[in-house]
């Protein structure tokens, strides 16, 4: 991918547009598309996903998110602006994404829909990036659609797209259709609503769920979201921990499908420090390099 290639928003002052392709093509390694490993559910689930039965032990240490962030062939690492604060110092390469929104899953949809409220501004962020002098390329921001909240979420990721891009910052939406008057959170055609949205909202990339449908193979179903998507860039979830193999399957069909890469973070974290970086490289090997499963499979285990 060259510089000219890169559909600069409207919304990013001409002050700003270097420094967003320059985001853009490191965020995605030059290649348009994003290898994003996920660490911020070290406060959405808590510590479910990092101690118990066959998670590694290396996993019940905060730090091991950045030794396999430091370590692996990456895109860029996603989790809260506190954790980057506490151990950014010590991982200065590893280039970042600022989580603005965070819940816990405590509160299940059957008490409350979903709301997921800001823990840190954009304008933070860019002080915060002055100020340690970190690699921060991109900002996140989490919606349920069809929670009774969406309106207050809705307008609160338009704002933060449109504060980040003054900066020339990326940003990526995590879309997920949940709450009381959601059926089928992994419908193609709600799925496809959810990309929707986040063009309409002024988003780079969205991160949804793989499209699931009785009868019908996940990665045709799934062109209907890429198509919804338009300029923006979709990238799928990472899921509950799979057999490797099972999941490098899945993400080649996924790209297949059109996604533009891909949001892993259990598949990698649960496993050994070396195991990890392995698995990252094997993901970054279909995404960013264009590598078969063979090739990959090859990758992850050297």
């Amino acid at each position: 991918m060259k510089k000219t290639d890169i559909k600069v928003p409207l919304d990013v002052p001409k002050k700003f547009k270097a420094k967003y392709i320059k985001n853009y093509l490191d965020i995605t390694r030059n290649s348009g598309r994003l290898m994003l490993f996920a660490g911020d559910q070290k406060l959405e689930h808590l510590n479910n996903d990092f101690y118990g039965k066959g998670i590694h032990v290396d996993d019940a240490n905060p730090e091991h998110l950045f030794r396999i962030a430091g370590k692996a062939k990456i895109g860029v690492f996603a989790t809260q602006l506190g954790l980057v604060a506490k151990y950014g110092e010590d991982y200065k390469k590893v280039p970042y994404l600022v989580k603005l929104n965070s819940k816990t899953n405590l509160v299940k949809t059957a008490q409350q829909d979903p709301y997921n409220d800001n823990i840190t501004e954009v304008e933070q962020v860019v002080e915060f990036q002055k100020n340690s002098g970190l690699k921060i390329l991109a900002v996140g921001f989490t919606i349920y659609l069809g929670s009774e909240y969406e309106r207050e979420m809705l307008k609160k990721a338009a704002q933060a797209v449109y504060q980040a891009h003054q900066y020339g910052l990326l940003t990526v939406l995590w879309i997920y259709p949940r709450g009381k008057a959601v059926a089928d959170e992994k419908d193609p055609h709600l799925i496809a609503g959810a990309t929707g949205a986040a063009v309409c909202l002024g988003a780079d990339f969205v991160k949804v769920n793989y499209s699931k449908q009785a009868g019908k193979e996940s990665k045709e179903i799934f062109k209907e979201a890429v198509a919804a998507a338009g300029r923006t860039g979709v990238v799928c979830a990472g899921g509950s921990s799979t057999d490797v193999e099972s999941f490098l399957q899945r993400l080649c069909d996924q790209i297949q499908s059109g996604a533009c890469g891909n949001a892993t973070g259990r598949n990698i974290h649960q496993k050994s420090l070396a195991e990890a970086v392995r698995m990252c490289n094997a993901i970054y090997a279909i995404t960013v390099e264009n590598k078969t499963i063979k090739q990959a499979l090859q990758i992850y285990q050297k």
